[in-house]
């Protein structure tokens, strides 16, 4: 087991990285506060995992099972309506722990749910997806989504831990695994060119899912975002940089109804965009561009917007994200490969110029 810490004073946590870790009542055990716990998660993940969380916390605790439909789609108000109802219903007290047991969706409502209840309860990240165990789980970001723009409605709530058990990547299927792989790459591309390069090597054996690998593709991304979170924890400036692709991604989940893109299948399309206007800025080489491609092709993610999304519908759904800012929309765009920049300047011409380019693209490869 290899354990990293998020370092926020006296809000500081660990993140413990490892096989087999939902065995180890111990490891789960010194986080879990008082008696009562609500475990969160969903119909797909339940069934798998629950249960060896609850023999992980042993005897004497009064144990609450709340379980979600699976999807994006359920990220929503009504659901966080419903775990909030079963807390009141089973009169859990300040002293709860609550418990999210799933991937990126279970771990935002489920900490917005700790966030909320009782004016907030401890909670703890156990995510079962390697999405949500590269970027969702770690940081304190937790929300839902709405129809006007995703994750618009939320709060910063920091767990008290965050337990990867990577066994769990063994019962993921390859869809989830590939839009997992998105984010860790976003990691090389805004801050760790070095770990960009081990990635373009690396990338069959995390595709054929090598422990070795894995934990290392884990530990690397976490190390990193954990040492962003711990300089900006509120995202004011260089927490924001984690973001690159996202207000394109953002654009492309909501246009085409949550869950049927996979997050992480839109942020690297976000990503090629965000890599495009800096190669036209003239701040990085165009040469990147197929690297990124190559790289996205062997991760098996698409590399072109959605056939028949519109600049238009870019543009409108992009000026609702939350990185605008008194009117202007901020972007994320690269210095060079492992350096971002957060930038307020891009024109609406410059980016209806890319997003042009973008359909025609789009259409072409059909």
């Amino acid at each position: 087991m290899h354990t990293l810490h998020v370092e926020l004073g006296e809000r500081s946590y660990p993140v413990y990285i490892g096989r087999d870790l939902f065995a180890d009542g111990s490891v789960l055990g010194r986080h879990v506060g008082g008696s009562e716990v609500a475990i969160i998660s969903n119909e797909t993940i339940a069934p798998l995992y629950v249960a060896r969380i609850r023999r992980a916390l042993g005897e004497g605790r009064r144990i609450t099972e709340i379980v979600l439909p699976d999807g994006e789609q359920y990220k929503t108000l009504k659901s966080l309506e419903h775990i909030l109802e079963r807390l009141l219903q089973e009169r859990h007290s300040r002293s709860t722990t609550i418990i999210a047991v799933g991937g990126g969706v279970v771990g935002d409502i489920a900490g917005f749910a700790a966030a909320c209840y009782q004016r907030g309860v401890g909670f703890i990240q156990v995510p079962t997806t390697l999405l949500a165990q590269v970027d969702s789980s770690v940081g304190g970001k937790t929300a839902v989504n709405h129809p006007l723009g995703k994750n618009m409605i939320g709060a910063f709530y920091q767990p008290r831990a965050v337990l990867i058990d990577t066994d769990s990547l063994h019962t993921l299927p390859a869809r989830e695994l590939s839009a997992g792989l998105a984010e860790v790459i976003k990691y090389g591309l805004i801050c760790d060119p070095e770990f960009y390069i081990w990635l373009q090597a690396s990338m069959p054996r995390l595709l054929a899912r090598e422990e070795g690998a894995l934990a290392e593709a884990i530990e690397r991304s976490c190390s990193n975002k954990a040492r962003v979170v711990a300089a900006d924890e509120r995202e004011g400036g260089l927490r924001a940089t984690l973001n690159l692709g996202h207000t394109f991604g953002h654009a492309i989940e909501t246009a085409q109804g949550y869950g049927n893109w996979l997050h992480g299948e839109a942020v690297a399309v976000g990503m090629l965009l965000a890599l495009r206007l800096s190669v036209v800025r003239g701040w990085v080489d165009a040469a990147e561009v197929p690297v990124l491609e190559g790289l996205l092709r062997q991760a098996r993610l698409p590399l072109q917007i959605p056939v028949g999304m519109t600049p238009e519908v870019f543009l409108d759904l992009m000026g609702r994200d939350k990185k605008v800012v008194d009117g202007r929309l901020r972007l994320v765009l690269l210095r060079a490969i492992g350096e971002a920049q957060l930038v307020d300047d891009v024109s609406s011409g410059e980016l209806e110029a890319l997003l042009r380019e973008a359909v025609e693209r789009a259409k072409s490869d059909c």
